[in-house]
């Protein structure tokens, strides 16, 4: 087993039921799964600007039959992407946001999710995409086996168009389980060779209703084979639903994590994970 530390590094008041995070020069970029914008934190300044994604759209904590419900987020170069769970039937869009013309291209990805229950023989009531990276020419969706059929597994795309152009394979895993409840697929990065995973046990078998927190992991996945190497529980009552690469040291990685709390307040912590390398 690793060694590992976690600690509350920030405090970010205006942002809540944080569901994704990407850090990058000195930002920590974030999404709700219950608003239509992207927020942008400045570490040094602590400043946030809230950029919305839809024109004309100010609403936060969005009831939970209408919310588009953005689970992962994705980024290269200078575009990011943000991803609908596809939990229902208007949670199937992705929007584009380009950092240098600040503009936005949104999506309907209801094709390819189609695609993905299909290819795998997942019913549309257990098919839930929680996390997305994106390498500049293949696109890794983890879909979080937390319905009744508890599938998890991450979906390899090649696409020239995530709309209508794109191929696709599976790979499923068996994740832990904290009480006889599986733990299921929340949020994953790449870091070198590795694709660093985080899973939550919810005591729910529900995509769409939430549940007791059991407990938290970390792992790994080798990008070259697909197998998973470890896991790790992190902690047993925190639902953490973001990872994202923050620094290296010699012997240790250090990643920083955002929770959902599954509430309306407006307040996010991010924490720190500093885990072994081996």
């Amino acid at each position: 087993m690793k060694k590992f530390s976690l600690e509350v590094l920030f405090h970010i008041i205006g942002i809540g039921s944080a569901s994704g995070i990407i850090y990058r020069d000195g930002d920590l970029f974030l999404i709700s799964d219950n608003g239509n914008h992207l927020y942008k934190y400045n570490i040094d300044t602590k400043q946030t600007q809230k950029i919305s994604l839809f024109e004309n759209e100010t609403t936060q904590n969005i009831p939970k039959a209408q919310k588009p419900d953005f689970e992962a987020i994705a980024h290269y170069g200078d575009d990011y992407y943000i991803f609908g769970s596809g939990s229902t039937e208007n949670r199937n869009r992705m929007v584009q946001y380009n950092t240098r013309t600040k503009s936005t291209k949104t999506f309907d990805l209801t094709n390819l999710y189609l695609l993905m229950q299909s290819f795998e023989n997942i019913k549309a009531v257990d098919f839930n995409i929680e996390g997305v990276v994106f390498t500049g020419d293949t696109w890794y969706f983890f879909q979080r086996g937390n319905g009744k059929s508890g599938k998890n597994g991450v979906f390899t795309v090649k696409a020239k168009s995530l709309e209508d152009d794109f191929s696709i394979l599976f790979n499923a895993y068996k994740l832990p389980k904290v009480k006889g409840i599986q733990s299921g697929f929340t949020d994953a990065v790449l870091v070198e060779d590795k694709l660093w995973f985080l899973a939550c046990s919810e005591n729910s078998i529900s995509t769409y209703e939430d549940g007791e927190v059991l407990g938290s992991f970390i792992g790994s996945i080798d990008i070259r084979t697909m197998k998973m190497q470890d896991t790790q529980q992190i902690s047993d009552n925190h639902k953490f639903e973001g990872i994202t690469y923050y620094k290296e040291t010699a012997g240790h990685f250090e990643f920083l994590l955002c929770e959902d709390n599954d509430t309306e307040i407006l307040e996010s912590d991010i924490y720190k994970l500093t885990i072994g390398k081996s």
